[in-house]
């Protein structure tokens, strides 16, 4: 094991007040990952640190069993389900024993039904957002964005995944790596799976093919992420030119999580933020769609808020219009989009119409449109090149240096309701810009247009909790947040959905990038389970925004540190 390495982990627990996370990550099982892990858990306890183990699954390795030893271990939960008694581990134990640093093994492990957290990966979450530093282990294939790609590689759908933002939000990736050579003759030893599993094994997951395209992705998926954390954190900002990336999604559309997938690992590879969008046409209301196409969209939608995207819906019936505006509000330069199931009939051709791929085509001057058959992705689909792109060098105007301060007074001068009834989005979204502190009186009106206006375009939401109703405000000098908490829920009648979380956010209407920085910023925010439990479990006012300002400095400390 690299000693600099652990070291340096060591250094971040020390000085941190929340928890890290290091990730061990290999390309297959039996590779080290769990033993380097242990190797580093002893090393740990040396050094007088207070380290227990969460998890750990040894199957049965004789030299992986021997580093357990002088190790605390904290017993697992034993549960009964369909009449089969299952081991999980015992997260209020871990939580009740409050260890500095835990070892929690695989990652992608999905918890037994009536768990309280559906996978492994959110007991993790909430073990960080309690103080405690984890260790835990990975295989590249459990990667949510490489879904479609590892099926092509290796004809196998993966069912236990792990959303992107998880690994980007490690504060340490280790690549566990041997030689596909040395792992077959591993799997031949008995050392990975059991004897009656190792023919099975080495004819099908196992053939050196498919391990050499494994490993290939584990390297490149490194190098990617060394490459994002390399950069100067204000050249990760919003550039002052379009380079965001648009996924645009429609309710009945082939595949498109393959879209969704794309568009996560193309952002990635820029290092941008990235958006969902669906533009709802007159004929999918939530009152004229079947209930199984309602089902579809809210497991897209629900997907995309996983992979790290921020999901906004439109109403229109022009939805290349609409998908441009947006385009242009947002400074989006690249549009990912599917191909439609059935082309465009000739007589409609004869009429003089095109479709929306091309006009995006035509009329997106300077944006590139990304155009993928997904109706063909699970067999032969587009790939995208992992390969990290060349880095390209923005000046940072010193305006957007300046937002950087101003998201910080924003957060800091954040006011909070609580409303204990339910409560319409409309009166919601006019309390908190009434309750706001920087929004003058001569702006409240102009303000409660714009974003009355901006809503009936469409809504910004981040999963089924939250809302972010938002707008750039002529004559608005900084930008103001405001969180509304309903706890009998804020219903939103024309969408169809009731939410529990609504973030108002208004932006002075330039420079523009100081709007997008904020609903990044929030998006984040929104996206972290262990947050979302903080502001709904807040007492009164105060302490959601106490929350909010924590969770924003503790992602700006992050920034800083990597």
């Amino acid at each position: 094991m690299n000693e600099n390495r652990a070291d340096n982990f060591l250094r971040l627990i020390r000085r941190s007040q929340r928890g890290r996370l290091k990730i061990y990550l290999g390309y297959a099982a039996g590779v080290g990952k769990t033993y380097q892990m242990l190797l580093e858990g002893q090393r740990i306890k040396e050094d007088g640190i207070d380290l227990a183990v969460g998890l750990v699954e040894t199957h049965g390795r004789a030299e992986t069993e021997a580093l357990l030893a002088g190790l605390e271990v904290i017993p697992r939960r034993k549960v009964t389900y369909r009449g089969i008694e299952i081991d999980e581990i015992d997260l209020e134990a871990i939580l009740s024993r409050r260890p500095s640093v835990v070892l929690v093994d695989e990652l992608a492990h999905t918890n037994v039904p009536g768990s309280k957290n559906a996978k492994r990966y959110q007991d993790v979450e909430e073990l960080l957002g309690a103080g405690i530093h984890v260790i835990s282990t990975l295989n590249i294939q459990h990667l949510e964005s490489l879904y479609e790609t590892v099926e092509r590689a290796t004809a196998v759908k993966v069912r236990e995944r792990v959303p992107d933002r998880v690994v980007a939000k490690a504060d340490q990736l280790v690549n566990v790596d041997i030689t596909i050579e040395d792992l077959r003759r591993r799997l031949k030893e008995g050392k990975v799976y059991t004897k009656e599993r190792i023919e099975i094994a080495l004819d099908h997951f196992f053939r050196p093919t498919n391990l050499e395209q494994l490993r290939e992705l584990t390297l490149r998926e490194l190098a990617a992420q060394i490459d994002s954390r390399s950069r100067d954190p204000q050249e990760d900002d919003i550039p002052s030119s379009p380079d965001q990336v648009m996924v645009c999604l429609s309710s009945r559309g082939p595949n498109s999580e393959a879209l969704l997938r794309y568009g996560s690992r193309l952002a990635g590879r820029l290092n941008r933020n990235w958006y969902a969008v669906y533009v709802q046409t007159s004929r999918e209301r939530p009152t004229v769609v079947d209930a199984a196409t309602q089902r579809m969209l809210s497991n897209t939608l629900t997907l995309a808020q996983q992979l790290g995207a921020t999901v906004f819906t439109y109403k229109g019936d022009d939805i290349a219009k609409t998908i441009l505006q947006f385009a242009k509000e947002y400074r989006v330069g690249h549009i990912v989009i599917g191909t439609r199931e059935r082309k465009m009939p000739f007589w409609r051709r004869l009429r003089g119409e095109i479709s929306i791929v091309e006009r995006l085509m035509t009329e997106g001057r300077g944006i590139t449109v990304v155009v993928l058959d997904t109706k063909g992705m699970g067999d032969e689909g587009a790939t995208l090149d992992m390969t990290p792109l060349a880095e390209e060098t923005h000046e940072v105007p010193q305006k957007h240096k300046n937002s950087v301060l101003e998201s910080d007074a924003a957060f800091s001068m954040m006011t909070a309701l609580v409303w204990e009834e339910p409560i319409e989005k409309e009166e919601a979204i006019k309390r908190l810009l009434d309750s706001s502190r920087g929004v003058g009186k001569k702006l409240k009106g102009p303000a409660w247009e714009c974003v009355l206006e901006r809503e009936q375009q469409g809504g910004t939401f981040v999963g089924q909790d939250v809302a972010i109703p938002h707008a750039r405000i002529v004559g608005l000098r900084r930008p103001m947040v405001a969180i509304g908490i309903g706890r009998a829920g804020i219903q939103d009648h024309k969408a169809g959905r009731t939410f529990r979380i609504m973030v108002l956010l208004l932006s002075p209407v330039d420079p523009p990038e100081s709007h997008l920085k904020m609903l990044g910023a929030i998006s984040r925010m929104a996206r972290d389970d262990q947050w979302r439990k903080n502001i709904l479990s807040a007492g009164k006012s105060a302490d959601m925004v106490s929350a909010g300002i924590r969770k924003w400095e503790a992602d700006q400390r992050v920034t800083k540190e990597k």
